[in-house]
């Protein structure tokens, strides 16, 4: 250092060319190091081409994997649905079985009397009316008097009563539900406006 500061004294346009020299070299090494920098922050084109054709190549395999799920899903509930609608009668059907076994029983009496026979029928009436009821088919029997309602009663007729109008006087036929949807409304007879 002392010797630089010599020459320096000795000679300053040797001084000023050393000190031109040292910020010519100064600012070369910054520029140098900056790119390196750079480079490890920013990734290079292909790095970051090659990393998006993977996040790309992986999406689309969860696409696929969503899809084929998806129509899976699809098939089996199509299966269910074609099950149900072919096997839906089959614990209704298995209720019945006993109803007709009594009645094939009945008959196979040779000599039945009257009093066997209904009997017999008063049997076959509870096994049938409890499979209805297992089922959910249940009766619709409007009591006299009651409204007349169109959504579970027909009436085939008007008659004078001493009742409001447009209520039952009597029940011709039943009518049944079958899980709360009408499968047959009840005829009956409606009393007339006075």
């Amino acid at each position: 250092m002392q010797d630089q500061e010599n020459q320096a004294s000795q000679n300053p346009e040797d001084a000023q060319q050393a000190n031109q020299a040292q910020q010519q070299a100064a600012p070369q090494e910054q520029p140098a190091q900056q790119p390196a920098f750079e480079a490890a922050a920013n990734p290079s084109l292909e790095e970051q081409l090659s990393a998006t054709e993977a996040k790309l190549a992986e999406m689309q395999d969860a696409f696929m994997r969503a899809k084929a799920e998806g129509d899976n899903i699809r098939r089996r509930a199509q299966d269910d649905v074609a099950k149900a609608h072919k096997f839906a009668v089959e614990s209704f059907a298995e209720a019945l079985l006993p109803v007709k076994d009594s009645l094939e029983m009945a008959l196979k009496v040779e000599t039945p009397s009257v009093e066997s026979l209904k009997e017999g029928v008063e049997m076959t009436l509870k096994q049938l009316t409890s499979a209805f009821e297992r089922n959910k088919l249940l009766e619709v029997v409007p009591a006299a008097g009651d409204k007349l309602d169109p959504n579970r009663h027909q009436a085939v007729a008007m008659v004078p009563a001493e009742q409001e109008a447009n209520t039952v006087v009597a029940v011709l036929q039943k009518g049944y539900t079958i899980a709360d949807r009408l499968l047959r409304p009840a005829i009956v007879t409606a009393a007339q406006p006075k």
